[in-house]
């Protein structure tokens, strides 16, 4: 018998190799699509991407390998809008900001993002954190476990406001911060801060419209922006391929920064009648975060646990957060998932899920808020969010049916990401 060459037995086993599919069986699958769910159906695989949904238990042949998940709801994997990966609430936090360096931080963030992609959410959009774009790159490099990210940096805001870092500081140590560290005043500041955060490589860009909770400023609603400033950081974003997300809880702040053209407001506390007639007209989506409320009204309750004007804020804007959602949910804004995560410990953001279903969501709806609806934000629908032929393989499953019992959001039992698994 004659001998095949070995560079071309090597070559046919590659490509056997590559020819290697996975077989998903799953006894039901919510694709991020249809408004029921469908029983018993395959999802086959081929490297990193979903190459056909199939209806019954298929076949898988003789070098392919099957995932039984009959017993399981399997939906795609889950996507957050809003996260904060480079660090965790605690009752140190306001001293820590003097005492750790930003390694230090960045290797926190490694922990953080491991955990958020085993409670099933293959896909973040960090809302603030200049680590965060190097913990991408290592994630997409395969040095370390963690969801795909899209990173906005060091967020962007005016002197003294939520974004300005020496808040609160002696007068001394205060010093004047400008663009490079995100505070900007005026257009043309605005504008070089835009691109100082796309030289360091943000995906998109995030705002201070209005005050916040968790600085140590006095206001946490105000409006911290002009139109005028705001309208010079979304056209000098789009002039760069980036988008702009604006954190704003007041009503007149969530106003401007909505008709300057952002494509999504983060927490929306306040927002009134003409804001949500503003979201519908501009197209834009809203990301509630209502788990961040809660958290922080809960924590403010604990002695000591914030300083005093911070706890008096949380107390203040927290609880509103839930009711918000519900009107706008209501009224037909677009609303994507999203949690503040960071605010509250990493690896609870399915705890949202049971928020937007409490506040009158309905089951079904809140899983395409976290898959295709936020996929859809992010620019990433035709990657993400939908169990489809050509999506990456972002696959999550649950013990239990999660449209009968939030908590089972809470159950997560099998997660791959780009054709990886990494919980089973």
């Amino acid at each position: 018998m004659k001998k095949i060459p070995l560079i071309l037995l090597t070559f046919i086993v590659s490509f056997q190799l590559s020819a290697q599919k996975l077989y998903i069986w799953c006894g039901a699958l919510i694709d991020g699509i249809s408004d029921e769910p469908k029983k018993n159906m395959t999802i086959v695989i081929e490297k990193n991407k979903i190459v056909s949904v199939e209806n019954g238990f298929s076949s898988a042949g003789p070098n392919d390998k099957v995932i039984d998940l009959k017993t399981k709801t399997v939906t795609p994997g889950w996507i957050d809008c809003h996260v904060h990966l480079s660090h965790e609430t605690n009752p140190n936090a306001y001293l820590e900001r003097f005492q750790l360096n930003d390694v230090d931080y960045a290797y926190r963030s490694v922990v953080f993002a491991k955990r958020t992609l085993l409670a099933g959410f293959t896909t973040v959009r960090d809302a603030g954190g200049s680590v965060v774009i190097s913990l991408k790159k290592a994630i997409n490099q395969g040095l370390i476990d963690g969801p795909r990210v899209v990173a906005a940096g060091t967020p962007i805001g005016s002197t003294g406001s939520h974004g300005d870092p020496t808040n609160g500081y002696r007068s001394d140590l205060m010093g004047d911060p400008g663009p490079r560290v995100g505070v900007a005043n005026g257009v043309d500041e605005c504008m070089k801060a835009v691109r100082q955060r796309y030289k360091e490589g943000s995906d998109v860009i995030k705002i201070m419209a209005t005050g916040g909770v968790l600085d140590v400023s006095s206001n946490g609603s105000g409006s911290q922006y002009s139109e005028e400033e705001m309208k010079a950081i979304v056209q000098t974003a789009n002039d760069y391929g980036l988008k702009v997300m604006a954190h704003a809880h007041g009503a007149e702040g969530i106003k401007r920064a909505l008709r300057a053209g952002v494509i999504s407001i983060e927490h929306g506390t306040l927002m009134d009648d003409e804001c949500i007639e503003l979201f519908k007209k501009r197209n834009a989506w809203y990301v509630p975060t209502i788990i961040a409320g809660k958290s922080v009204s809960d924590s403010a309750k604990i002695p000591n646990y914030y300083p005093p004007v911070v706890a008096r804020k949380a107390v203040e804007i927290g609880p509103k957060l839930q009711s918000t959602f519900a009107r706008a949910y209501k009224a037909g804004v677009k609303i994507a998932f999203g949690t503040d995560a960071g605010v509250y410990r990493h690896g609870m953001n399915w705890l949202e899920f049971t928020y937007m279903i409490e506040a009158g969501m309905k089951p079904m709806d809140a899983i395409k808020a976290a898959t295709i609806n936020a996929a859809d934000l992010l620019g990433m629908k035709d990657q993400v969010g939908s169990i489809e032929p050509g999506k990456f393989a972002d696959v999550v499953a649950v013990d239990g049916d999660p449209l009968k019992d939030p908590k089972v959001f809470g159950k997560v039992v099998f997660v791959m990401k780009d054709g990886v698994i990494y919980k089973q």
